[in-house]
């Protein structure tokens, strides 16, 4: 049992050091944290490790660090606004989606449908909670992205790109100016 314990270990020290290794490069490729943790788990399940060790790798992981892209601007509740002539294209931060996790439903308002910035316009449900999203700017919703219906999982997988919410024709364009740029954003969740 001493030697058995010993080798469960060692195991964990290798995975942990091979863990930090594959973190350092997910880092470099912009993996989300969420890759990150399954990539443990699946190298502990294939192992067979059956012990503390599992818990112990996944809570030693650091967060990987989030994306931020330049060409946008951000709300201090985590929703990023990239503008093109008049027209927002509204959608979640990656440090957003991982703070909440696997995205397994998401609600977004109508096409034709008002909003209004600081208030809500959806609610994204993963399977750690259910989180309401806030609107960056006022306008009416002129496009919803329809494949978040089918695949909520791609405001996970690609919270800038495909992960999209919803397109706003502009009421106000002036709200643009008082939201964060990606530096003052980035500032931002350093300390969480």
């Amino acid at each position: 049992t001493h030697s058995g314990t010993l080798r469960v270990s060692r195991l964990a020290t290798t995975l942990t050091s091979h863990t930090k290794a594959f973190t350092s490069f997910a880092n470099f490729l912009s993996l989300g944290n969420m890759a990150l943790r399954q990539f443990a788990s699946s190298a502990v399940t294939m192992l067979r490790v059956r012990s503390s060790a599992p818990s112990l790798i996944l809570r030693t992981m650091p967060r990987a660090f989030s994306t931020v892209p330049d060409d946008r601007k951000y709300a201090e509740s985590h929703e990023w606004c990239k503008n093109d002539g008049g027209v927002s294209t509204v959608g979640i931060t990656d440090f957003a989606q991982s703070e909440l996790g696997d995205v397994v439903y998401v609600e977004l308002p109508e096409v034709g449908a008002t909003v209004t910035k600081k208030e809500t316009f959806g609610v994204v449900e993963s399977v750690k909670a259910a989180s309401d999203v806030y609107s960056p700017v006022s306008g009416e919703v002129v496009e919803v992205n329809e494949e978040l219906a089918g695949n909520p999982s791609l405001v996970n997988t690609a919270a800038f790109t495909e992960g999209w919410m919803m397109k706003v024709k502009l009421s106000n364009p002036s709200e643009l100016d008082a939201l964060l740029d990606p530096t003052a954003y980035s500032k931002s969740i350093e300390d969480h």
